[in-house]
């Protein structure tokens, strides 16, 4: 393991052409290991697999330091271990090693690589993570946050860079060693009571809270829960059982003028129908009092007369099947039941007049 310092980032800031490129059994340096600008996350010439051993070979990781680390699917049969209690997975992942012991070398924000205190369950800090289990890297060399108040503290500023949607701006988080509320004023380098809600502050850290605001006072930690009036939720049930009874009021409105247009769609149909019908009747009405009003004599322009001038004289076989003309069977069809019965009897009498007619010609 190659330890990294503040220090040696400056040096380490320009980039490799192949960093994180050459996969195992590749060629790389261990002089190209460095922390990325503005986000201090270890990089170097081997992918997110490997790890640049001392021969300059990279080799499979020995260990990792996530559950669920980046470049490995789930199932992965190669997934490093990891490491048990008591020893730490370093930047590089290439093999789990001993907790240091105070004074000794650490890596950036890497607290979980020194050992605890013999009271760490007093000094961890489990809620803001200042330190892990009482221990703190500072500068990189391990601590124990147990400076109490007015006491000489070691400070740590570290500048990252965020982004917004104005540009990017620098964001110093300041650490120490001081005990669980409690923080290390830069200017003194002495321990100092972090302050309560509402009072002036220029850093997260000098607040119980660890919220400093951008108006320069300590507001509420992130983790509090919100609490809000009884008011509030009067007003989201009103909302919610408005939304409902609007919505079901709106679907009946919907519905009842979807009914009203197909109303009046089968009411318009039922008047082309009705129109339809009376159009038809009316047509019945017509042939019929047609019908009736043919003369019953013969005579030059008679339909009749000229029937039984042309034709021969009618045969025993045709008196006793007389027929009709097609024009007189469509009639009699056609006519309703209340004219049926006197076109009938119209017909009737006709057919029996004719035998007396033919009589009279052959005189």
């Amino acid at each position: 393991m190659l330890p990294l310092t503040l220090f040696s980032v400056i040096y380490l800031f320009a980039p490799s052409a192949l960093a994180g490129s050459v996969q195992i059994n590749g060629s790389c340096s261990q002089s190209n290991n460095r922390l990325t600008v503005g986000t201090y996350e270890f990089d170097g010439d081997c992918d997110s697999v490997s790890f640049c051993n001392s021969g300059g070979v990279c080799q499979a990781k020995g260990c990792r330091r996530d559950i669920f680390p980046f470049g490995y699917a789930q199932d992965d049969p190669n997934l490093p271990k990891l490491c048990p209690s008591g020893q730490f997975c370093p930047d590089e992942e290439d093999a789990c090693q001993s907790l240091i012991a105070v004074g000794g070398t650490c890596q950036l924000n890497r607290d979980d690589e020194c050992q605890p205190p013999p009271n760490a369950g007093d000094l961890a800090d489990n809620r803001f993570g200042t330190n892990v289990d009482g221990a703190v890297c500072l500068n990189a060399q391990c601590y124990w946050a147990n400076v109490t108040l007015g006491q000489t503290c070691v400070v740590e500023n570290t500048p990252y860079i965020v982004y917004f949607s104005g540009g990017e701006a620098i964001d110093i988080v300041s650490r120490g060693n001081c005990q669980v509320g409690l923080y290390c004023d830069s200017q003194s380098l002495q321990c100092t009571q972090q302050l309560a809600l509402g009072a002036t502050c220029v850093a997260d850290k000098e607040c119980s809270s660890m919220n400093c605001l951008a108006s320069g006072v300590c507001g509420e930690a992130f983790d509090v829960p919100r609490h809000f009036g009884t008011w509030v939720y009067v007003v989201v049930g009103i909302g919610i059982f408005g939304g409902m009874i609007g919505t079901l009021v709106g679907l009946f409105f919907l519905h009842a003028r979807q009914r009203d247009q197909e109303r009046e769609k089968r009411i318009q149909y039922w008047r082309e129908q009705n129109a339809f019908r009376q159009n038809i009747m009316q047509m019945r009405d017509t042939a019929r009092a047609s019908l009736l009003s043919l003369p019953l004599g013969g005579g030059t322009n008679s339909a009749r007369s000229t029937l039984y001038d042309e034709q021969s004289p009618i045969t025993q076989h045709q008196q006793q099947q007389p027929k009709g003309s097609g024009l007189r069977k469509m009639s009699v069809d056609d006519v309703g039941s209340d004219g049926e019965m006197d076109l009938a009897n119209v017909v009737r009498e006709r057919e029996d007049d004719a035998p007396r007619f033919r009589s009279a010609r052959a005189f």
